[in-house]
């Protein structure tokens, strides 16, 4: 096992220092996260939009998702191909796993207009 020092400011310490027994699975999860961060001016992919979720973003965050064209492409793939009855089971999985995160955000958005109409 490597080890490593880093020079943190004392804000930073101070914040990490409730989870010092976890920094290795922070630092993983942190890689993780930026090396699939495919935030985009077009927006997100779908395991970004999954990403930004569980890190518990602001009302705002939510209700600025967006999918990415690439994303909106191939849902609009899977669907067509679903509607002729040409679908593979492993590409309805992959539609049923795309609308389920499209349920998700869309249950999100309305909990965070929600969020942001009582606070106004």
């Amino acid at each position: 096992m490597a080890h490593i020092t880093l020079q943190l400011s004392d804000n930073l310490a101070e914040r990490l220092a409730p989870f010092r027994d976890r920094l290795p699975e922070l630092l993983e999860r942190g890689l993780r996260d930026l090396l699939n961060d495919s935030r985009t001016e077009n927006g997100l992919d779908a395991e970004a939009i999954i990403a930004l979720l569980a890190r518990q973003p602001t009302p705002e965050q939510i209700l600025d998702i967006q999918p990415s064209a690439t994303l909106q492409s191939r849902v609009s793939e899977l669907l067509a191909a679903s509607k002729a009855g040409t679908l593979a089971s492993k590409e309805e999985a992959e539609l049923e796993r795309y609308l389920t995160i499209e349920h998700l955000v869309r249950l999100a958005k309305a909990h965070a207009y929600g969020q942001l109409q009582k606070s106004a």
